[in-house]
């Protein structure tokens, strides 16, 4: 039952059509538009000096070389602190904050969908409110948590803040408002528990708004520089963003600045492209799905 209702639930057409190639002639165009800051990207990493100070500057590479990526790692290793402890702290951060917030949100976002218990609508407005605060807002409140809490400079630092996410809690609760209760129903009456529901019903059905939920996550917990910024004076403690994005003032040149830059841009740009690619079907489905009574 639970397979059939999963399979039912996903939109992606498995055959191509003779009538759907209008959608695809519109489809290709703009995907070709909105791929071009993705060429550039790619581009842009592997120009020598000459073509990055190019005027009129130049979208595509014409002599392509690795030396900005030589100078990067030249760079990092006459620091103190190697690239690899910043990649290191930069992926046990984002893989603990991505499992965590699973976690976390899909609880509460069960808790506020199919559980019956007081306060229950407060606590969804409270959630929908918290989406109109953008970090920055609430950054120096964390700060004094941080520092009560006794966690400066420690690894938690970097995690505690990244777990509320309302918007989370908000596509997991939307999505779940779409399963039958009456599934639940079935499953309680053959002596199921909340938990077991959860885990064994739920759970399988929100796959796609899981996945969703990661790869917000990952691109919120990858790209964050506040919490190695603001939390954090210890070098060997911070992240590869905050190291990526101080490169250009700590190089001292503005050519090799500029290269380090464009390397930097790539190396926390691929990451993200990977996981969407290989999700971007669950993605879709959650999509379609969420916001839909």
């Amino acid at each position: 039952m639970v397979r059939k209702l999963a399979n039912a639930m996903k939109i992606n057409p498995k055959k191509f059509h003779k009538d759907q190639w209008k959608f695809h002639l519109v489809l290709t165009i703009i995907s070709i538009f909105m791929a071009l800051p993705i060429i550039f990207i790619f581009n842009h990493a592997f120009k020598p000096f000459t073509e990055l100070f190019a005027y009129p500057p130049r979208f595509f590479v014409r002599e392509p070389t690795l030396e900005n990526f030589r100078l990067l790692f030249n760079f990092s290793a006459e620091s103190g602190i190697p690239l690899s402890r910043y990649l290191f702290n930069s992926l046990f951060v984002t893989v603990t904050v991505i499992l965590l917030t699973l976690l976390i949100s899909s609880l509460a976002a069960f808790a506020l969908s199919k559980l019956n218990f007081k306060g229950k609508e407060t606590f969804n407005k409270i959630n929908t409110l918290a989406l109109m605060f953008v970090p920055v807002a609430v950054a120096i409140p964390r700060f004094f948590i941080i520092v009560n809490l006794g966690i400066f400079n420690t690894y938690l630092a970097h995690i505690i803040p990244m777990l509320a996410m309302p918007i989370g809690i908000f596509l997991l609760k939307q999505f779940m408002d779409q399963i039958p209760n009456e599934l639940l129903e079935a499953a309680k009456m053959d002596g199921a528990s909340n938990w077991r529901v959860y885990w064994n019903v739920i759970l399988p059905l929100v796959k796609p708004a899981l996945v969703t939920v990661a790869i917000l996550t990952f691109q919120a917990s990858w790209g964050n520089v506040e919490s190695s910024n603001i939390f954090m004076d210890k070098e060997s403690i911070r992240t590869l963003p905050f190291y990526l994005n101080t490169l250009v003032s700590q190089s001292g040149n503005i050519v090799a600045g500029a290269g380090l830059s464009a390397v930097a841009g790539l190396i926390m740009f691929v990451p993200n492209l990977i996981l969407f690619i290989i999700l971007q079907n669950k993605v879709m489905n959650s999509m379609a799905h969420t916001g839909i009574k």
